[in-house]
């Protein structure tokens, strides 16, 4: 197997985040792995096999990316060959 092109880090905000909604959300720790596989591998979606989306008007620093996963979405932004993670969230079933 191929070494990732690149490297998956975390904000301390994003971890935050993650530990206040584990233990909500089981499923949340399936989602995330995941996360990291899509994310070291293709933080662009150039394949177009991913939920990922470049987010409009946000500046770098604030996760210009959300990849969604479920019900959870994680921003974040490539830097080099690095990807670091900002946000991690739920998208309530009432957003709309």
């Amino acid at each position: 197997m191929n070494a990732p092109a690149y490297s998956v880090l975390t904000t301390s905000h994003f971890d935050r985040l993650m530990k206040k909604l584990a233990p909500k959300h089981p499923e949340l720790a399936e989602r995330f792995e995941r996360a990291i596989a899509i994310l070291a591998s293709d933080p662009y979606n150039k394949s177009g096999k991913y939920a990922i989306k470049k987010l409009v008007e946000v500046a770098a620093g604030e996760g210009q990316y959300r990849l969604r996963s479920g019900r959870f979405r994680f921003r974040y932004d490539v830097e080099g060959t690095e990807v670091v993670l900002h946000y991690c969230g739920l998208r309530r079933e009432d957003t709309y």
